[in-house]
């Protein structure tokens, strides 16, 4: 999906952290993104961006329980 300039787009920060942000431009596949939530941007591949809050959600990894050995 396309994204343009002016979109609300959010972002998985860290594997952990949802961050929301919106689209300032597009130039050779590389987006530049500006957060909500405070004066900073990045620029990201459109891959690392989400339509909604969902969606990021859903690209988190969970975390796969730890062998437990049967002696403790």
């Amino acid at each position: 999906m396309a994204f343009r300039a002016g979109d609300t787009v959010f972002i998985v920060e860290s594997n952990r952290f949802i961050r929301e942000a919106e689209v300032r431009s597009c130039s050779g596949g590389m987006y530049l993104v500006k957060f909500k939530d405070n004066s900073g941007g990045i620029k990201l591949k459109e891959h690392r961006l989400f339509v909604s809050k969902e969606d990021a959600e859903a690209s988190i990894p969970k975390a796969k329980p730890k062998y437990r050995s049967p002696y403790e």
